[in-house]
């Protein structure tokens, strides 16, 4: 198995197309070539992340957060990301970085702060545009069902909590093919009216090639018509944040004492309580400032997220109650969900669990 293999068992977990604009997610470090010995899988690729991939044989370190996210200009050893880059290409280890395409996952970093919790009635936050495309392309009649099942097969047609849609329109199509045409019905310098089929199906923008590939694959066209364009549907399984119920309300204070115990926090610095049970919880891993509105228009009895600043807490307007749980804690249960996705995908080699804590915050 080489370093693409994983990658491609990490797509499907969570393509790297729905990242957002800002991040730096991919392979950042090494050869997609290479083959493995291990994957070690760590939130944060530190120096001594580096050291254990080393001493647990692991030429492959799967990281949530990516040690380069601004452009490096040189490779001096004088910052630690600098010196991490370095000690992993002198010892042939590569890095790849999940990130927000792992928090825009409906399987992803929210996800797990909801199994933590143990909410249910789960749903995006913040759901992501622009993420859903529409193939429409013309076909003979005599191959629609065809070319529709293909495309299905690939993950055409899928639409919320329905699979194998599509809008089909017959109708007449008109060609004339030149002297260096090969049409593969009616005569190369005749114009062909052909009795076709219209089929229009949406599909997840990540995607698009494999459409393409088994759109040109099934078509019997040499030249196949066909439109692309991207709705602005937003789509309810891929976004921000995640929303969910407790299955009993809980006082404020007991809620606070559950979220501190599952999350694993020392501290919790959380806005006015209200004196109101708390049912409906939305929660956003890492810095989550940008999520409070949604939460409250959402009618979330309380927002869990991180790296909430001063005036962030004064946005509550006692309508919901805003908690920070600290960066680290919100997102330390990542590894574990990667660790149990990948274990499950391979099992000629080890997936190791890093033992490294890498929150940089300390509290006293």
């Amino acid at each position: 198995m080489i370093v693409n293999d994983v990658i491609n068992y990490l797509e499907e977990l969570s393509p790297t197309s729905y990242a957002e604009g800002f991040d730096n997610v991919g392979l950042l470090v090494g050869d997609k070539k290479q083959k493995i010995t291990g994957v070690l899988v760590t939130l944060d690729t530190l120096e001594s992340v580096v050291d254990e991939a080393i001493e647990t044989n692991c030429n492959l370190i799967v990281s949530f957060h990516p040690i380069v996210f601004k452009g490096l200009k040189k490779l001096t050893g004088k910052t630690y990301v600098e010196r991490v880059v370095m000690k992993a290409i002198k010892h042939d280890i590569a890095i790849y970085a999940i990130h927000t395409a792992l928090d825009n996952s409906n399987k992803g970093v929210n996800n797990m702060i909801c199994e933590q919790l143990g909410l249910t009635n789960r749903a995006i936050l913040i759901p992501q545009s622009q993420t859903i495309k529409k193939l429409v392309t013309f076909v003979p009649e005599k191959e629609a069902e065809t070319l529709r099942e293909a495309l299905f097969n690939v993950g055409a047609g899928s639409i919320g909590n329905y699979n194998n849609c599509s809008f089909n329109v017959n109708g007449i199509g008109t060609f004339n093919g030149n002297e260096n045409s090969n049409p593969t019905i009616g005569k190369k310098g005749e114009t062909q009216h052909e009795p076709e089929t219209q089929i229009s199906v949406t599909f997840p923008k990540h995607l698009e090639s494999i459409i393409l590939k088994t759109l040109f694959k099934t078509h019997s066209y040499e030249e196949v018509a066909y439109e692309i364009t991207t709705l602005e549907n937003t789509n309810q399984h891929i976004g921000m944040g995640m929303i969910g119920e407790l299955k009993n309300s809980m006082s404020e204070i007991d809620f606070l004492k559950h979220l501190k115990n599952k999350m694993q926090t020392d501290c919790i610095r959380h806005s006015k309580l209200l004196d109101k049970p708390i049912k409906k919880v939305a929660v956003l891993g890492g810095s989550g400032s940008f999520g409070i509105p949604n939460a409250k228009a959402l009618n979330a009895d309380i927002y869990i997220t991180a790296d909430l600043k001063y005036h962030d807490f004064f946005s509550a307007e006692n309508q919901i109650v805003l908690a920070d749980i600290g960066h680290y804690e919100s997102e330390q249960f990542t590894k574990n969900l990667l660790v149990a996705y990948l274990t499950k995908k391979i099992t000629n080699f080890a997936v190791v669990l890093s033992k490294t804590n890498t929150n940089p915050v300390k509290y006293f």
